[in-house]
């Protein structure tokens, strides 16, 4: 949040007018919820001796500000949004929830517009990210949320419900947050209650939605449904049709978790990865565009070319096998001081083998990287 004392902006509000934004204490906690009409300006300024505050960000044009940015400025966005998100997710849903969540997610929708390839990046690069394991319910639900855009653009899905399609993978697993952020680190298997709280949190996001004033019956029912499967399988209650929605969203969490390490398991490959997503989906037209949008090499994966060289995926390619690499070590295994793009649509250059993220020495952040493929 970007809080502001009210008072710099109580030119924008009108007695009898429902206010243009949500109103906070000093602390971030919601007073009024955007809407609320002021029968006098004398309430206005009581909230104003308290101190009251606006979020900043209701008022600027985040998504312009996103579009318009140098292209080495984007990981500092992601960074940001990745954080907003978190923040709002870790918190109990408010009475303005739909507002907070929309208004929270417009950059991260701008940020997948912007660049597609970064965004894939952010979601293989998954098991290279920095941050305590409380922070992997939110970045896994980020995570899903791009994939599933992704590939509903790419299915040509409209705007209302690729709307759908972000607010459900966001707050699909609202409910078992905690829970998610434990297992992570949790060496002993899924104990019989933890199991039981699995089972449960579709049903259980959905009436947390619905308290929190949630009406929108699309995002509710994909909510309920985003680990049903057509034909009666899935849980818990194993409808004969599941909702489209649900179901790309499933497909995009499954496929995403796939590149996150567990205390007892290492991540999975991409190349592996992809191969596992569609042999699961049978050949699906979600789980296809789904695989198609990250390709078989997709950004943000470490990979060997023939040459020896090594080096990490940032652009997608003309074909899934062909994407544009930063190499980062020569044949001898040496750590080169500036990263060196390679075509490896250029037999010399091919992908040899996706290898672990370990096996990449990093010399540069991500800035210097997006402006080396610049050049």
């Amino acid at each position: 949040m970007n809080l502001q004392p009210l008072s710099l902006h109580r030119d924008r509000f009108e007695s009898g007018k429902p206010t243009p934004f949500a109103i906070f204490d000093v602390g971030g906690r919601l007073l009024l919820a955007r809407g609320h009409r002021f029968e006098s300006m004398g309430q206005l300024e009581k909230l104003i001796d308290r101190d009251a505050r606006v979020d900043a960000r209701e008022f600027e044009d985040r998504a312009s500000t996103i579009a318009q940015a140098r292209p080495e400025q984007l990981p500092a966005f992601w960074d940001e949004s990745m954080g907003e998100v978190g923040h709002l997710l870790r918190g109990a849903p408010g009475s303005d929830f739909t507002q907070t969540l929309d208004l929270a997610s417009q950059p991260l929708m701008a940020l997948i517009e912007r660049d597609p390839d970064l965004a894939i990046l952010q979601t293989v690069r998954a098991e290279a990210v920095q941050g305590s394991a409380t922070a992997y319910a939110a970045r896994h639900a980020v995570h899903t949320a791009t994939a599933a855009c992704l590939a509903a653009t790419r299915l040509g899905w409209s705007v209302r419900e690729r709307q759908c399609v972000l607010r459900t993978a966001l707050t699909m697993n609202i409910s078992m947050a905690e829970l998610q952020n434990r297992l992570v680190t949790q060496a002993s298997p899924v104990t019989t209650l933890q199991r039981a709280e699995i089972q449960s949190h579709p049903e259980r996001s959905a009436a947390m939605l619905e308290m929190a004033g949630v009406t929108d019956t699309d995002w509710l029912d994909a909510v309920r449904q985003h680990h049903e499967e057509d034909g009666g399988t899935g849980y818990p209650r194993r409808p004969a049709q599941v909702h489209a929605v649900a179901q790309l969203v499933h497909s995009a969490d499954t496929f995403t978790a796939k590149f996150s390490p567990r205390l007892r398991r290492q991540p999975i490959l991409a190349d592996a990865a992809a191969r596992l997503q569609y042999q699961a989906g049978k050949g699906d037209a979600m789980t296809a565009a789904l695989i198609k949008e990250f390709g078989l090499y997709p950004p943000g994966c470490a990979v060997r070319l023939r040459s020896g060289e090594v080096g990490m995926v940032m652009r997608r390619g003309e074909s899934a096998s062909t994407p544009r690499v930063a190499v980062m070590s020569d044949r001898a295994g040496g750590v080169l001081a500036e990263p060196v793009i390679r075509d490896t649509a250029q037999a010399l250059h091919a992908i040899a083998a996706v290898i672990p993220q370990a096996g990449l020495k990093l010399r540069v952040g991500l800035e210097k990287l997006i402006q080396a493929m610049a050049a």
